[in-house]
């Protein structure tokens, strides 16, 4: 504690390479035990002391010990690796024009959009408005309970619903 407090008000480096020594092995040894290789152990424990260096000043000692603090920013620099590392890569684009739409495919896209088109027609009205604003007007559900008025729960009971009514006309 006396440390973080040193590394928060002074930048006090001696303090750091102190924390450093002692959590950095620590942090290493608890992330390869929770399934990393020791290459991004690594990486992620030099990450986690950066953070505490960068960071200090955001320590609440009312929260949490600095060990609790330290390994909880272990935990989630892990997840966040993970989200990375499962993140699909882009695909190529395709350069020059696009190839003309098979017809049959145009055709078939184009009576399920009229499909699509009378099954919102028949949804009772207070679905149907809040449907084109979250899929038309690409509007979040909070951001629809602030135009409307209504309460979030109502707003995401009536666009379930409304797509459950959709799911089955479509069907």
């Amino acid at each position: 504690m006396a440390c973080l407090a040193r590394i928060r008000d002074s930048g006090d480096e001696a303090a750091f390479a102190r924390l450093f020594g002692h959590f950095a092995p620590r942090v290493k040894a608890f992330l390869m035990r929770s399934g990393a290789d020791a290459t991004l152990a690594e990486e992620v424990a030099q990450d986690v002391m950066a953070t505490l260096w960068r960071k200090a000043h955001l320590f609440d000692p009312a929260r949490a010990s600095v060990a609790t603090w330290i390994f909880t920013i272990a935990r989630n620099r892990r997840i966040d690796a993970l989200r990375r590392a499962r993140r699909p890569e882009p695909e190529d684009l395709p350069w020059g024009p696009e190839a003309a739409p098979d017809q049959a495919e145009a055709l078939a896209l184009q009576q399920e959009s009229a499909r699509l088109g009378q099954a919102l027609a028949t949804l009772p009205e207070k679905q149907r408005v809040l449907i084109e604003k979250a899929y038309f007007g690409e509007l979040s559900h909070s951001e629809i309970a602030e135009e409307t008025g209504l309460p979030l729960g109502t707003i995401k009971s009536r666009i379930r619903l409304a797509l459950e009514r959709l799911r089955h006309a479509m069907k």
